[in-house]
Parts: C-alpha cells; sequence; structure tokens
C-alpha cells in the first residue's frame, strides 16, 4: 500500500498496518516511531494515573525507607517512567521499538534542563521483548517490581498474547508490590480488531486473576464469562477498582462521560 492509499482513520490505518504475520510486530512499532505516526501518544501522563499516585497513596506498599521499583512495559516516549521516577521508584521504561526509546532518553533530558522534573529515583531505558528474560539483566536487585503500570501497553497486544501477558505481570510483581491498569479502550465491540483491541473491564478481571490461563473467546462477542469457572488460586486479587475523575481525552464518549477505568491488583492476600 502506498502512503496514498492509507486510511486517514488513525485506527483504520493503525489494523491495516499489523494485518499479516504476528512475528513482524515488533518491527512495525518500531517503524511507526520511524514515520512518527505515534496516535496513541498525547505527549504527557494520563491524567488518571497523577491522580491515583497522588490521591491513593494507601494503595501502594510501603517499601520500608528503601526506594522501589516500577515497571513500565512497553513505554513508549517515556512520559510514565519520568513521573514514577518524580514518585522515589527506580524506574524501568521496557520497550522493543529502539526509535522509541531514543526519544525516551530525549524527553528525560530536555525535561531535566529546562527544569522540568527533577527525579528522585534512577531511570533505567531498557531495551527488550516483555516477554523474553534477556532485558531483567538490566534490573538491579532482585529481578521483580513493586509496581508495574500497563496503560495501552495489553491493548497494543493481539487476544492470543493475554494469557502470557497475564502470567508474565505475575511473575515479574514483587511480594506486597501492586499491579495498576488503567483499562482502555472499553467501549469498542471486540469484533472491530486492533491495535487497539478492544478491552472491556471483565478482561483484565478474567486474565490477572487466572494467570496463564486460556480463557474462551468468541470470533464476535468476545470473552465469554458465563465458561470461565473460578478463578485460580494463585491468581491475581483486584483491590481496587473505579472510574477515575479525568483520563486522556480517547477515554470519553461522544457525551463526554468517561469510559475508562482504574484497576490495582496485589498477589493473593496482601
Amino acid at each position: 500500500m502506498s502512503t496514498n492509499d492509507q486510511p486517514t482513520d488513525a485506527r483504520a490505518r493503525l489494523r491495516q498496518h499489523f494485518l499479516g504475520d504476528k512475528s513482524l510486530h515488533i518491527k512495525k512499532w518500531d517503524d511507526l516511531y520511524i514515520e512518527d505516526f505515534l496516535p496513541w501518544d498525547k505527549g504527557f501522563v494520563n491524567p488518571a494515573f497523577v491522580d491515583l499516585l497522588h490521591d491513593r497513596k494507601e494503595l501502594f506498599p510501603n517499601t520500608e525507607g528503601k526506594r522501589g521499583k516500577a515497571l513500565v512495559p512497553g513505554c513508549g516516549k517515556g512520559y510514565d517512567v519520568l513521573l514514577l521516577d518524580e514518585h522515589g521508584y527506580d524506574a524501568y521504561g521496557l520497550e522493543s521499538s529502539k526509535n522509541a526509546l531514543i526519544a525516551a532518553k530525549e524527553i528525560e533530558k530536555q525535561a531535566k534542563a529546562t527544569g522540568q522534573y527533577i527525579g528522585r529515583g534512577d531511570v533505567n531505558w531498557v531495551d527488550g521483548d516483555f516477554f523474553d528474560d534477556g532485558w531483567l539483566i538490566e534490573v538491579q536487585g532482585e529481578k521483580k517490581f513493586d509496581l508495574i503500570y500497563d496503560y495501552t501497553f495489553l491493548s497494543a497486544l493481539p487476544p492470543s498474547l493475554r494469557p502470557a501477558w497475564s502470567k508474565r505481570f505475575k511473575d515479574l510483581l514483587a511480594p506486597g508490590g501492586r499491579i495498576v491498569c488503567v483499562e482502555f479502550p472499553t467501549y469498542k465491540p471486540h469484533s472491530t480488531g486492533g491495535p487497539p483491541w478492544a478491552l472491556p473491564p471483565k478482561v483484565y478481571m478474567a486474565h490477572l486473576s487466572r494467570p496463564g490461563q486460556e480463557l474462551p473467546y468468541a470470533e464476535e462477542s468476545g470473552l465469554q464469562e458465563s465458561e470461565l469457572g473460578d478463578a485460580s488460586p494463585d491468581g491475581l486479587q483486584c483491590i481496587a477498582h473505579f472510574q477515575p475523575k479525568r483520563t486522556h481525552n480517547g477515554g470519553y464518549d461522544e457525551q463526554g462521560k468517561i469510559t475508562d477505568w482504574v484497576s490495582v491488583w496485589a498477589h493473593p492476600s496482601e
């Protein structure tokens, strides 16, 4: 397809871009950074995450005076990583796109030069595939995290990777740690495809409470809740689930109502 033949709608263009061999998806994401076609990039942290860290401190673990470790998989240009650094975390921004990391490092440099942020932890930019272990060599100390943040990362993954995504999140979460998901897009029908893939709250609830399990999906209607069965005994526990007071503009419907949700997860009985 020539440039002139590409769909004008951003989501249609994304869907077209990712048709075909799923093994090429990492390269295809990097290609979008080269083209500077980044419709998901708003240029700043989602306000829902800002508010959560500022207003709901009781949801997060007490690291007993030590700096916690935070992970943002699929960090893009790294706005969330810098925010977590400001909150005192040693923050790791993981990306499979080398060009995204080049942009993230430049944004960090400019932000420091202009005094826009002063970090209290350490920032670490890591090139790697979330589902492989090779990048963990870059992680200092124990290879687990006190906070893992997902916003638009899961929506970028084909639904077939959701069992692996949930298991990986569970395995990388430190005892006492928290997973934060800003759930988006919640309003799309499953049949519309992606990215971004439809992610109603039931998808997060089903997969994170059953990490690693293959769950039943129908081509048109998506997740089949009536066929799920019980959650896993070692599944993650949702300790908070609510709609934020504000979010990025893509999380509002035509009437101005927020469609995003925020969920916070922990290991069982924590």
